[in-house]
């Protein structure tokens, strides 16, 4: 009987949303959550003989002792095989997901898989590390999602070969396989080029990347007279990160009044960003958040005003779905504020 670990966050152990994501990790030696899926579909070959459940925001601002703390947990069941998730579209869960599984792998040396959406941080992150299972984006496909991991998950803890990324379900992870196509490429190129030009389906053997552009608003007619705002995915926020926005992934933005600042001192204002040395941001905040600049150009004349608010959150790991929303969700005090241009700084 093979035995398998099985990793899942605080929402899928039942134990509450965001308001529960500071929770520690913990075993827990009953079935939990997706692992009652896993179990039906593993039959009698494996049992999922323990469920560590940690809260994501524990795990991605404790990261170190989170890490330290589960592959202890794990030791103790001696496992066969390691699951994380499935995290779907969820950032920080994926993150930790991908981050553990990762660490199981190279710490403990046996099999380990999760699964997440395609555009979930922690899948571009960790794909030629892991195995990541291509889910859907929301828990609703928890079915499919399952119907694809516990098949490789038994390849894998049984030793067996795995397949193309296309036959098994898995992210491409940056490794070719050769195989023999039924009929020549030239032929194929051909039959996917008469589909296009009739408007039939076909699915390129190449994907091209979707890049997202942005055509660029007309420039601002006199600089003199606009009212600035200031936005910032550094994670700039005031001394002690009062909304607790996440030092990765983050789930949350800040928005914080500037009026009458004319410089970001060390002893108020910081960055909860994780993602870079904070050293020099933590001495002097303008660095990555030019208040004390745009006043001076305030007091010269050289633009009209800066706006007495600004807009901050941390774009490490952070998914680009949530940073769409956050963008969108500001964006409209902006205009409702008069803003005429925004100055976006990252780090």
């Amino acid at each position: 009987m093979i035995k398998v670990v099985q990793y899942i966050n605080q929402f899928f152990a039942n134990v509450g949303g965001e308001e529960m994501a500071h929770i520690p990790a913990e075993v827990r030696t009953e079935i939990v959550g997706p692992g009652l899926a896993f179990q039906q579909a593993f039959k009698d070959e494996a049992k999922i003989v323990a469920t560590i459940v940690c809260g994501d925001s524990y795990f991605n601002e404790n990261l170190e002792e989170a890490k330290k703390t589960i592959l202890e947990m794990i030791k103790e069941y001696n496992p066969d095989l390691f699951i994380a998730g499935p995290a779907f579209n969820a950032g920080r869960y994926g993150v930790a997901c991908a981050t553990i599984a990762a660490e199981v792998k190279e710490q403990l040396n046996i099999p380990v898989l999760t699964g997440m959406y395609k555009e979930n941080p922690g899948a571009d992150m960790f794909k030629n590390k892991v195995y990541i299972v291509s889910t859907k984006n929301s828990a609703v496909g928890m079915k499919d999602a399952v119907k694809k991991m516990a098949p490789l998950a038994l390849k894998l803890a049984k030793g067996e070969k795995i397949l193309s990324s296309a036959e098994e379900g898995y992210l491409p992870n940056g490794i070719r396989v050769n195989f023999f196509e039924k009929e020549r490429g030239s032929k194929r190129a051909v039959n996917m080029l008469l589909s296009k030009l009739q408007d039939k389906e076909f699915e390129t053997e190449f994907p091209m990347p979707d890049f997202d552009r942005v055509e660029p608003n007309k420039a601002v007619k006199d600089i003199t007279k606009a009212k600035i705002a200031l936005v910032t995915s550094g994670g700039i926020v005031p001394k002690g990160n009062p909304d607790h926005i996440e030092s990765s992934s983050a789930s949350k933005f800040g928005k914080y009044d500037i009026d009458g600042v004319m410089d970001l001192t060390e002893e108020t204002y910081e960055t909860a960003h994780g993602g870079y040395d904070p050293v020099y941001a933590n001495l002097d905040a303008d660095r990555v958040l030019p208040v004390d600049i745009l006043r001076e150009f305030e007091q010269q004349g050289k633009i009209g005003s800066l706006h007495r608010y600004f807009y901050t959150t941390v774009g490490n790991g952070t998914a680009v779905k949530s940073s769409k929303a956050f963008a969108a969700e500001f964006s409209k005090e902006l205009k409702q504020d008069g803003i005429d241009a925004v100055i976006l700084t990252s780090t």
